[in-house]
């Protein structure tokens, strides 16, 4: 297995930040078969899935605001306002994603991009681990 770190400034505000073309280089250098693994080692981001640019992103942020409120609903308080519904997110966009590789190409469907999910806006800077199994 292959594993690199990137550094992801999400910055201070709710966003989904796309890494696609950040994994894309990482795959492409190896130029083989096999699984992409996507992490996020922090209790409050996830890795989505989805169509970036069209609008989608900011839809996902609205559900993500109407499920998770940032109000005083949250046992766990600390931080900013609401800050307890980041630790609550991960649950429903889990932390981590696997993307087929071919040739050191994502197999991506056409509109899908890989992206960030990060409502926390106490941490401005995440680290992502990439992993790479070979077949």
């Amino acid at each position: 297995m292959r594993s690199q770190i990137i550094s992801v400034a999400t910055g201070s505000r709710e966003t989904v930040h796309d890494i696609t073309s950040d994994c894309a280089d990482f795959v492409r250098t190896l130029g083989e078969d096999g699984l992409l693994h996507v992490f996020v080692p922090h209790a409050t981001a996830g890795v989505a899935l989805i169509e970036l640019g069209s609008g989608s992103d900011d839809d996902l942020v609205a559900a993500l605001r109407d499920l998770l409120p940032a109000d005083d609903r949250w046992r766990h308080a600390h931080g900013s306002p609401g800050h307890g519904r980041s630790h609550v997110m991960p649950a429903l966009i889990p932390p981590y994603a696997t993307i087929p590789v071919l040739g050191g190409r994502l197999a991506l469907g056409t509109w899908q991009s890989i992206a960030i999910v990060d409502l926390n806006v106490d941490n401005p800077q995440r680290q992502v681990r990439l992993s790479f199994l070979s077949d």
